[in-house]
This record gives C-alpha cells, structure tokens and sequence, in this order.
C-alpha cells in the first residue's frame, strides 16, 4: 500500500489568520484538457515549498540546474487524474498547491484509497519499478504540480550528489510510511486509526505553518475510511464519539481538536 497520513492542503503563501490567499484555479470545462501544461513561473530559488522538496544549502548554481529541470507546471482540475494506472511512467510530480489522493481498483471494482498527497509531497515514485503507474491520482480539489522528467533527473543526481541523496531519502520515508500503514490497518482499533490519522494530518499542517489544532478535510469520510480499512458509519461514528468525549469539535469537513493528548493516548495504548 502507498503512501500516507497527509493533511489537508495548505496555500502556498497562507495569510497570518491561516487563510489562503492565493487565485482561485479556474475549472476546466468539457472542452477543455483535464492536464494543462504551461512555463514555470515560479522558480525552485523563490519557491516556499523548497525546504520540502529540496536539499538544504543548495549554491545558486544548483538551483539555476535544478531550474531548468522542473520547466513546467500543470493544472489539474478537482476530480480530474493527473495519470491513471497502466500509463507509461515519465515524470514526477511535486505538489505545489492543492490535494490529491492514490487509489487503485479493488477486486470488486471498487476504488482502494492508498494514500494522500499535498503541497511538498512527490507523486509517480510508484512508476518507477517497472515504467508503468500502478495507480491512479485524483485531484482533491483544483491543484498544480512541478513536472520533474525522470530521465533527466537522473542524470542531473548522477553529477549533483546532494540530489540523489535526497531523492533517496524520499524513497525511505515512502518506506517508512508503508510500514506506518501496514501497522495501522493490522493492529489497531478504529478509535486509534482515526486519532492516528488525524494527528498525523494536524502535524503536516504544522510543518507547512499551518495550525496545529484547526484543520479542514479535503477527503470525505467514505474516502478517510477507504484509506484507514474502515466502513464509513464506523468513521462517523467515530468521529461523533469523539466530540462527545472531547476530543474534536466537528462541523461537517471543518475539524477542531480539543485535547491532542488525549488523541496520542489512544494511538500509545497499541503499544501498551
């Protein structure tokens, strides 16, 4: 399974108050491409997300290269696929703006959500095994990414060391998350799925700037429980048990939480 507790998107220049403050991405009609590609015209130097994505310490000649390889952007659409599985792998995608979620078909044609990506994440590492992708990426809400042609980044990490280790520092930490799933869906309770889940989402939030304790969810709740192996009354009533304990404040997709360590007891008492 890929990837990944992920919390919801931040803005790339968020307002004091935690409020986006960025243009709002334009839906593509019926005649339009789902993926409109276009000059980057933010630069990885000025880009705020580069802490995430980047090396620290880069010289301005690394990122003038570093530049010249991420040369375009796409938006995508909310409920559009960035790629599908079975197309060709031929690039990643870092996130700039927006969410999205992976997800592959189940046996019995459902979709299996395998995780959700946002601002600062990497999507298509699952291509690279075999040149194909192996699931599908969905818009969450109107996005754009960086396109980071593989074959080119791979030379350009051949002569620029700092890049290749980061590359495969990446590559671990989508290890070390699959292991996180593995434990979650094998060992605990729905109560200490959600708590985990949200907690995670909460310190995401954190490292982008955001707040530590309000959040509002871009996935749905069926989508929550597609990922955490949970059916979706399990999800909402978990959630309501957690306002009643609380724990939360909930209202609709907004989330507000109470008392954080109560949440991290019930993810430490699988461990007790």
């Amino acid at each position: 399974m890929s990837s990944t507790f992920q919390q919801a998107s931040p803005c790339p220049a968020p307002a004091a108050n935690g409020e986006c403050t960025g243009r709002t991405l334009t839906r593509s009609t019926p005649q339009d491409a789902a993926l409109r590609a276009e000059p980057f015209k933010v630069a990885c130097s000025s880009c705020n997300l580069r802490e995430l994505c980047l090396p620290v310490g880069l010289s301005k000649t690394d990122l003038e290269q570093l530049d010249t390889l991420v040369a375009t952007r796409r938006t995508v659409a909310r409920g559009d696929t960035l790629f599908r599985a079975g197309d060709a792998f031929q690039s990643l995608f870092a996130v700039r703006t927006g969410f999205f979620k992976t997800c592959v078909s189940a046996e019995d044609g459902r979709d299996q959500v395998t995780g959700f990506q946002m601002a600062g994440e990497l999507l298509g590492l699952d291509g690279i095994s075999n040149d194909r992708h192996s699931c599908d990426a969905v818009a969450l809400e109107d996005s754009q990414v960086c396109v980071i042609p593989y074959g080119q980044l791979e030379e350009l990490s051949r002569e620029f060391t700092d890049l290749q280790h980061q590359f495969h520092k990446i590559m671990s930490r989508e290890i070390v998350r699959d292991h996180g799933v593995m434990l979650l869906l094998g060992s605990m309770r729905a109560e200490e799925r959600l708590a985990a889940f949200l907690l995670n989402l909460t310190q995401r939030l954190q490292a982008r700037g955001f707040s530590a304790s309000s959040l509002v969810l871009r996935m749905t709740r069926e989508e929550i429980g597609s990922y955490l192996g949970l059916k979706l009354e399990t999800v909402s009533r978990t959630f309501s048990k957690f306002q009643e304990d609380g724990l939360l404040e909930v209202k609709q997709r907004q989330i507000r939480i109470v008392d954080q360590a109560g949440l991290q007891r019930l993810v430490n008492s699988t461990n007790c």
